[in-house]
């Protein structure tokens, strides 16, 4: 088998807003072989930069596209693969967007695999170790504590056993801040679980006594307080954090997982399979596990990352929620023909179809391309 195309598809809705909703757009990558398998992925970068790394022309060896790079190449050998786009990339991405596109086409090269075996991507992982995760509503904070509040209320009501909230206004103040904290509490009730995404707002002692506070609220777990590499400050927050402190989502290697957990000390560890492959996302877990750290996905896309994401969980032990985009987007919601819900008693079950067991939908496809 070999690779006979490799594209990307800049999707986006019509208006794009200011807040960190990586729903508003997204890139998409087919990889299409000439045995007449399709494999897809999708990216969380900036889907425009993505795709020019992707269609890049040849400039000399370590320095081309990714098309370029994989053309003729056996889409079964995953690792080599990634080794010929490595290379391709070596001037200008290894880190960032470069190796972000690299995680797209991770992704569709899993689902090819499968698909060419007739097995879900989770047994070829050598999972799986479960195949339902408690999912926890993954929203932005609201405007207000009120509309917070509000917010937690219609989730709970939703089967939610669990609601993050994220980024929006917290951080402008102490009392805002403990103000949005107290409304998720309340509109969610003391059952839910309660997470916190901060947003990369404070340095080290702000956090931990954001943390101290948060403490007073049942906090589930306080999520990239500092910025990513800010592996000292997290050092420091997680030696003296009263409740368990996440980050990671940022990361696309190995590496840097590795030493925000050896390093930073973070509890739990949060891959974006979108960001750092299912390759990445399933060895960073595992070696988190052997450090006694959980692992959880970052997933803030379409069904696509969400699907790459489940079957990655199932490969790693000591595994137990999943983070589900609540994002009212059509293209979380409806890019993939295949629905993800969760059911009666709050859990999502990985897709058990060969590949990453789902398809795109066409029509919403061609609706939001650029």
């Amino acid at each position: 088998m070999q690779i006979t195309d490799v594209q990307a598809y800049v999707l986006a809705l019509p208006e794009i807003t200011t807040a960190c909703d990586g729903t508003q757009d997204t890139c998409l990558i087919r990889v299409d072989t000439d045995a007449g398998i399709t494999g897809w992925g999708e990216v969380d970068s900036c889907p425009n930069v993505v795709k020019a790394v992707v269609d890049a022309p040849l400039s000399h060896q370590i320095c081309t596209g990714l098309r370029h790079a994989l053309l003729g190449a056996d889409p079964l050998a995953i690792e080599v693969c990634m080794q010929r786009m490595d290379q391709a990339t070596n001037y200008y991405g290894r880190t960032g967007a470069g190796s972000h596109a690299q995680a797209g086409v991770n992704i569709a090269l899993w689902d090819i695999l499968g698909k060419a075996c007739g097995k879900p991507v989770y047994q070829l992982l050598g999972g799986p170790y479960k195949t339902r995760f408690r999912a926890y509503c993954s929203i932005l904070f609201g405007d207000t504590p009120q509309e917070t509040g509000e917010l937690a209320a219609h989730y709970r009501a939703q089967g939610f056993t669990a609601i993050k909230f994220g980024w929006g206004p917290m951080g402008k103040s102490e009392a805002s801040d403990l103000a949005l904290i107290r409304a998720a509490r309340e509109g969610a009730g003391e059952e839910i679980d309660v997470l916190v995404d901060a947003g990369q707002v404070w340095d080290w002692k702000t956090a931990l006594k954001r943390a101290q506070q948060f403490a007073d609220f049942n906090v589930f777990w306080l999520e990239e307080p500092l910025r990513p590499d800010d592996v000292e400050g997290y050092r420091r927050l997680t030696a003296e954090s009263p409740i368990p402190i996440a980050a990671a989502e940022a990361e696309s290697r190995f590496d840097e997982f590795e030493r925000l957990v050896v390093d930073g000390g973070l509890d739990w560890i949060q891959p974006d399979p979108g960001r750092c492959g299912i390759s990445n996302f399933v060895e960073a877990g595992r070696m988190a596990c052997r450090h006694n750290r959980r692992v959880v996905n970052h997933s803030f896309k379409s069904g696509v990352t969400l699907a790459a994401s489940l079957h990655a969980l199932a490969a790693v032990p000591n595994t137990e929620v999943c983070e589900f985009c609540m994002a009212d987007s059509p293209l979380r919601h409806e890019l993939t023909n295949e629905i993800f819900a969760i059911d009666e008693t709050g859990y999502a079950t990985v897709p058990d179809r060969p590949g990453l067991g789902i398809s795109i939908n066409e029509d919403t496809l061609r609706k939001y391309q650029q």
